[in-house]
């Protein structure tokens, strides 16, 4: 029993180590420490240090307690696809692009986050052709994990 209990150990602390080298983290901070749950109602706001929740080694702000408490009870509800990485550039490339976090999209409940500056808004480019893109961003993820 304890041979088996270290084993789930090393593979969850393995698992948390993937997913933190995988994940865009600036600061060590998920979607550039904005609140993952704000995106939910059309209005992402920057979170608050005094409500910071990690889940599986990925730190995440929240604006207040409610939202924080909405995430803990479904984090996969709430994360990003991607890792939070640009969307279009995982669809189009298999690459990991910084995003503008307040350039989003909510697609069957899920968060997808795009790059946006330099006059290069990704997220139009998703539109013209978001049915391809998510097909080969979701490939190319799993690709990461």
């Amino acid at each position: 029993m304890v041979v088996l209990l270290c084993s789930l150990g090393n593979v969850y602390a393995q698992s948390m180590q993937q997913r933190q080298k995988n994940f865009n983290l600036e600061n060590g901070l998920a979607i550039q420490g904005y609140d993952p749950v704000s995106y939910f109602t059309g209005n992402p706001v920057e979170g608050e240090k005094a409500y910071a929740f990690q889940y599986q080694g990925v730190v995440y702000y929240f604006k207040n307690a409610t939202n924080l408490e909405l995430f803990k009870k479904s984090p996969t509800n709430y994360e990003p696809q991607y890792g939070g990485w640009c969307a279009y550039a995982m669809g189009a490339k298999g690459e990991k692009v910084e995003v503008d976090p307040e350039t989003f999209k909510i697609i069957d409940k899920k968060l997808y986050l795009f790059y946006n500056k330099y006059f290069n808004n990704t997220l139009k480019s998703w539109n013209k052709d978001e049915v391809k893109l998510k097909s080969k961003a979701d490939a190319n993820w799993s690709k990461f994990k």
